[in-house]
C-alpha cells in the first residue's frame, strides 16, 4: 500500500506498507511553510515511489521477504597506558610491554582515551522462493570499520547465501568463523572476550545436519580480513599460495533443560614463502606450515541468567585475533629454505551474567604460552603477542537494558607478563608485569 500526501502541505508524505509492515519514509519537510522540492525531485520521487511499488509486487510474486536490522552503537573508554588494540583503538586486546626512552622512562605509559561510533552496524536478512526442498535465505551486513587512513568506510561484515533442509544447512559465503562458535561472551567490549575467545568472519563453505540435539558442523574456510602472520606481515598470501584452505569439524550437543556442550578440530596449512634470497641469490622453496587446534565450549541458560565457557589448545590462530604464531625450527644451508614450527597457548574463559533489565557482567580470561614443538633455530618469529608468557583478564560490567536501548559501564583490569624466549622450547622466561586498567562507557539504540 502506497499512500502519497500534499508535498506542499505534508511533512510526512510517503507510507509504504508490504506484507502487514509499515515504514515511514521521511523525504522531506517543509520550513517556514514553504516546500523545499523542486520540479526535478518531484520527478525522482515519482521515479522512485513507481520503483519501490514495482519492486514490491514482484518480490511478493517471487516469495521475496526482507527485514532490516542494526544499531546505533557508540563507545567512550579510557586507558592507563598503551595497549594492542586494532581498529584505531576500539578493539582491545592486551597491554604493551614497557618501552623505556633514553632516561628509562615507560614511553607506554601514558593514558589514552577516545569515543568512536563507526561499529554502527546495518543488516538485511531475506528469504526467497524455495529450490526443491531446500528454503534459501540471505544475510548482508555491514557496519563503518573499514579503515584507510583515518577514514571510516563501509565495510562487508557478513555477505551469504543459505540453503535449508529439515536436518541440514549449506551456506556459502562471509560469516563468522566456527571457532567463534554457538557460545560467547556476552560483555559491553567490542572485542567480545578476544584474545581469549576467537574472534573472525571469514569467507567459507559450511555444511551442518542435524540429528536429534546433535548439530554436525564441517567448514572449509579462506581469508579476506582477518589475516595470518608472516615474512610479508599479516597477509592472505600465505594461505593462497598454500591452495590448502582453513578446515574445522565439530559437533554440538543442545538438551531440552538449557545445556549446550560442544568440541571441534581445527587445521591450518600456511605457505610461508615462495622463494628465498640466501647468499646473494633468489632460489625458488617449497615451505609449508601446518599445524591443528583444539576447543571445548559450554553454556547454561537458566530464567534470568547464563554461565558460559570455552577452552582452546590454539596453535598459529592469530587470524582470530588470539595470541599465537609460529617461528623457525630450521634454516637449509644450500638455499635458505625454512621449515617452521608453531606455537601452542592454552586459552581459557568463563562467563556468567545475571539480570535481564539491570544486568550484571563478569568474565575471566586466561593465556598460557606452552612453547613450540621443536627448538627454534632463529629468533624471527611471526605471530601476536608471542614475548608473552602469561596474559590474565577480568572484565566487571553492568548495563541497563530496555526495548531497543543499552546502556553500560564496564572495568577491565588486564596484566600480561612478558620475557625473553628460550630457543630450546619456545617458552618465555624472565617475566615481569605489565598491567593497563581500561574503563568503558556504551550507549546502543537497536531496530
Amino acid at each position: 500500500m502506497i499512500k502519497a500526501y500534499n508535498l506542499e502541505a505534508k511533512e510526512q508524505i510517503i507510507f509504504l506498507s508490504s506484507n502487514g509492515i509499515g515504514e515511514n519514509i521521511y523525504l522531506c519537510h517543509l520550513k517556514y511553510g514553504k516546500s523545499i522540492i523542486n520540479d526535478k525531485m518531484k520527478k525522482l520521487l515519482a521515479f522512485l515511489i513507481a520503483f519501490w511499488a514495482i519492486s514490491e509486487v514482484s518480490a511478493q510474486k517471487k516469495n521475496f521477504t526482507y527485514k532490516f536490522y542494526g544499531f546505533i552503537r557508540g563507545d567512550l573508554f579510557y586507558n592507563t597506558r598503551a595497549n594492542m588494540a586494532p581498529v584505531d583503538g576500539n578493539f582491545y586486546l592486551y597491554p604493551l610491554d614497557k618501552k623505556p626512552d633514553a632516561d628509562g622512562k615507560d614511553l607506554n605509559a601514558g593514558p589514552n582515551g577516545s569515543f568512536y561510533t563507526f561499529t554502527t552496524r546495518l543488516g538485511l536478512d531475506l528469504t526467497g522462493p524455495n529450490i526443491g526442498t531446500a528454503r534459501t535465505s540471505a544475510k548482508v551486513e555491514t557496519d563503518f570499520g573499514g579503515f584507510s587512513a583515518s577514514t571510516t568506510m563501509l565495510r562487508i561484515r557478513q555477505a551469504y547465501v543459505a540453503l535449508d533442509w529439515d536436518k541440514s544447512n549449506l551456506l556459502i559465503g562471509q560469516t563468522w568463523h566456527p571457532l567463534f562458535g554457538s557460545v560467547m561472551p556476552d560483555i559491553l567490549n567490542l572485542s567480545t572476550g578476544a584474545p581469549f575467545q576467537p574472534f573472525n568472519r571469514s569467507p567459507q563453505i559450511r555444511y551442518q545436519y542435524k540429528t536429534g540435539k546433535v548439530k554436525l558442523t564441517a567448514s572449509a574456510l579462506w581469508q579476506l580480513q582477518y589475516l595470518s602472520s608472516g615474512p610479508k606481515g599479516m597477509s592472505e598470501e600465505y594461505i593462497k599460495s598454500s591452495c590448502v584452505p582453513e578446515f574445522y569439524i565439530g559437533a554440538d550437543y543442545t538438551s531440552s533443560n538449557g545445556w549446550l556442550a560442544g568440541a571441534g578440530i581445527h587445521l591450518i596449512s600456511l605457505k610461508p614463502r615462495t622463494s628465498s634470497e640466501w647468499n646473494g641469490q633468489e632460489y625458488k622453496v617449497n615451505e609449508r606450515m601446518t599445524t591443528t587446534s583444539y576447543e571445548i565450549h559450554f553454556k547454561y541458560t537458566g530464567r534470568n541468567y547464563a554461565f558460559a565457557a570455552k577452552s582452546l589448545m590454539a596453535s598459529c590462530l592469530d587470524q582470530t585475533a588470539l595470541i599465537g604464531g609460529y617461528g623457525i625450527s630450521a634454516i637449509h644451508p644450500e638455499n635458505g629454505e625454512q621449515e617452521y614450527t608453531p606455537y601452542r597457548h592454552s586459552t581459557t574463559w568463563v562467563n556468567f551474567t545475571y539480570g535481564t533489565k539491570w544486568k550484571a557482567h563478569l568474565f575471566a580470561g586466561y593465556t598460557k604460552n606452552m612453547g613450540t614443538t621443536k627448538a627454534l633455530a632463529s629468533t624471527t618469529k611471526y605471530g601476536m603477542g608471542l614475548d608473552i608468557d602469561q596474559l590474565l583478564s577480568v572484565n566487571v560490567a553492568f548495563s541497563y537494558n530496555l526495548p531497543h536501548w543499552q546502556f553500560g559501564m564496564e572495568y577491565n583490569p588486564a596484566t600480561a607478563w612478558y620475557g625473553s624466549t628460550n630457543m630450546e622450547n619456545g617458552k618465555v622466561t624472565d617475566t615481569h608485569a605489565v598491567t593497563n586498567h581500561r574503563i568503558l562507557a556504551l550507549v546502543m539504540y537497536y531496530f
